[in-house]
Order: structure tokens, then C-alpha cells, then sequence
């Protein structure tokens, strides 16, 4: 299917790819269908595209491509809530802030991460509880 998005113009997407979010990410709760959009060949990041919204795509990725120790336990009742059994079908990415001008500067979301369950295409973010990790860890360390 043709996907027209502010970011990336028009762009083809496999409908079998787009992600079921059964709870929104936080402050955008009537949005629930996204697409993961490569940024660019072997870039640590992606795009979480929305389906529904041409103008909102996130820039996410991974704590480990940053070298930042990250661990986190789901909790079961959002584990059930995406049908999740196995850590081999979790995608699991945080969101990134980029400050316009400097992308230095720019931010983790480590204490809300974006968790997908591959085999049923459903997703949410999740506030951990219990966590010290940050809203806005540094992503790249000077």
C-alpha cells in the first residue's frame, strides 16, 4: 500500500508490517496503527511511522547501539495484552529526541520503551516502574 507522510513523501508499505498499538504511545491516544521506516542503510535508527497521521513519525532506536546497559522486565498483564510468550519475537526500541541544530544534544527515552510482539504485530509503550532510568539519557557521551 502507498503511504504519503510528511517526512518521507509518498512511500510503499507492506500492509502485513504495520504494528497494532493496543495502547497508544503516551499523548497520542487516538493513534494505534505504525510502521517501522528505515532511516537509512546500517543507521542505528528507524522511523515509527503512524499510519493514521502523515505528520508523526518518531526517530527510535536501540540502547545497545549506543552502548548504554539497558534491561527491563515487561510486565505481564502488557506482556499478555500483545500476546507476548517468547523474547525471540520482542522488538523492543526507545524513542529519541534530536534538538533542532544540534543533534549532539540529542536524548533517550529510557524510562518509556516502545515494546512489539513480531508474531502478532501488536505494540504499546510502557512506563517502567520501579526504575531509575531517565526520560533524556544522552545518547551520544562527550
Amino acid at each position: 500500500m502507498n503511504l504519503n507522510t510528511t517526512k518521507f513523501g509518498e512511500i510503499q508499505i507492506d500492509e502485513n508490517l504495520i504494528f497494532d498499538f493496543v495502547e497508544p504511545v503516551i499523548g497520542y491516544d487516538n493513534l494505534r496503527k505504525y510502521v517501522l521506516v528505515e532511516h537509512s542503510e546500517n543507521s542505528a535508527f528507524r522511523w515509527l511511522q503512524s499510519v493514521e497521521d502523515a505528520d508523526l513519525a518518531f526517530p527510535v532506536t536501540s540502547p545497545a547501539s549506543f552502548d548504554i546497559d539497558y534491561q527491563f522486565e515487561i510486565p505481564t498483564d502488557k506482556a499478555e495484552k500483545i500476546g507476548l510468550s517468547s523474547v525471540e519475537t520482542l522488538i523492543s526500541l526507545n524513542i529519541v529526541t534530536i534538538p533542532a541544530g544540534n543533534p549532539r544534544k540529542a536524548t533517550i527515552n529510557l524510562l518509556a520503551p516502545i515494546i512489539i510482539n513480531a508474531a502478532t504485530k501488536q505494540g504499546m509503550q510502557i512506563i517502567l516502574s520501579n526504575s531509575n532510568y531517565p526520560v533524556k539519557e544522552p545518547l551520544i557521551k562527550d
